[in-house]
C-alpha cells in the first residue's frame, strides 16, 4: 500500500509537470491529480478529456479536467463532448466527421430519396461558445445597464436567453413609452402624464376641485380633447368617465 500510494505520487508529479501543476488538481479535485489517461481533445473553452479504460470502470473511464478551475459547472462542457463523456457515442469531436462516414458505408438505402442529407444525423447549427457557457440562459444582465461581471457580459449588452414572442422581454414587443397628455400643453408642456392616475397625481388642488365641480354648461368629455383610449373604450361601451 504505501509502495503504491509513492508510485502514483510519482506519476503524479511527472504527469502534471511537477509540484506545481499537482497541487493546483488537488485544490481543483482531489480525484484528478492521481488519476491518468489518455488525451482526447480539448473544446472551445480549454477543457481538456481524458480516457482510461484499462484502470477504471466504465462510467468513470471519462472525464474532463476544466481550463478555468475557479469558475466551472457541468453546463460549461459542450454537447458533443458530452455525449463522448456519458458514453452516448465512442467518437470524439475532433473524429466524429470520420465517424459519420464510415457508418455511412453500412446504410443500404431501399428506395431513392431526395433528402438533402445522406445520414440521420441532418444539419446542424453551430455551437455558440460565450466565455465557457453554452446554457444561453446564464447569459444575461444582473440589472438594468450594469451588465454581469461574473459571466463577462458588458453594461447594456442584450440577454442572449431565448424569449418567446408576445413576451414582455422580448425586444421586438416591448411598447415605447409614450406620454398620453401634459397639464401644461397650452404653456409649451412641462407636466406629461402617461395615464389618469398619473394626470391626477400631478393636479394642484385647484385643478382638481374645478375638474370634480364644472361649470354650469360646461361639456368636460368636449373640454378634455383627445380621450385616451381606455376612456374611448369604456364610452363605446355605455359607461360613463367619472370626474367627467
Amino acid at each position: 500500500m504505501p509502495l503504491g500510494l509513492v508510485e502514483n505520487f510519482r506519476t503524479a508529479l511527472k504527469y502534471r509537470g511537477g509540484v506545481r501543476g499537482l497541487l493546483e488538481h488537488m485544490y481543483a479535485n482531489g480525484d484528478f491529480p492521481f488519476k491518468v489517461g489518455t488525451y482526447m481533445g480539448c473544446d472551445a473553452h480549454g477543457n481538456r478529456y481524458y480516457e482510461n479504460r484499462t484502470d477504471y470502470p466504465i462510467g468513470q473511464h471519462r472525464w474532463v479536467e476544466p481550463a478555468d478551475i475557479h469558475n466551472f459547472d457541468s453546463s460549461m462542457v459542450p454537447p458533443e463532448w458530452h455525449g463522448w463523456m456519458t458514453s452516448m457515442n465512442d467518437a470524439t469531436p475532433t473524429t466524429e466527421p470520420e465517424y459519420i462516414d464510415e457508418m455511412k458505408k453500412r446504410i443500404h438505402p431501399s428506395a431513392p430519396s431526395d433528402a438533402p442529407y445522406d445520414h440521420n444525423v441532418g444539419y446542424q447549427n453551430e455551437y455558440f461558445n460565450f466565455n465557457g457557457m453554452h446554457n444561453q440562459s446564464q447569459i444575461r444582465s444582473r440589472g438594468y445597464g450594469i451588465g454581469n461581471s461574473i459571466v463577462g457580459l458588458p453594461p447594456f449588452a442584450p440577454d442572449a436567453f431565448y424569449t418567446q414572442p408576445g413576451s414582455p422581454y422580448n425586444p421586438a414587443f416591448i411598447r415605447k413609452f409614450q406620454y398620453e397628455g401634459d397639464l401644461d400643453e397650452a404653456k409649451g408642456g412641462g407636466r406629461p402624464y402617461k395615464n389618469e392616475l398619473w394626470k391626477k397625481r400631478l393636479m394642484t388642488a385647484a385643478e382638481k376641485d374645478a375638474a370634480e365641480n364644472p361649470p354650469d354648461g360646461v361639456d368636460m368629455v368636449a373640454s378634455a380633447g383627445k380621450l385616451s383610449p381606455r376612456e374611448e373604450a369604456i364610452l363605446a361601451r355605455g359607461g360613463t368617465l367619472p370626474g367627467k
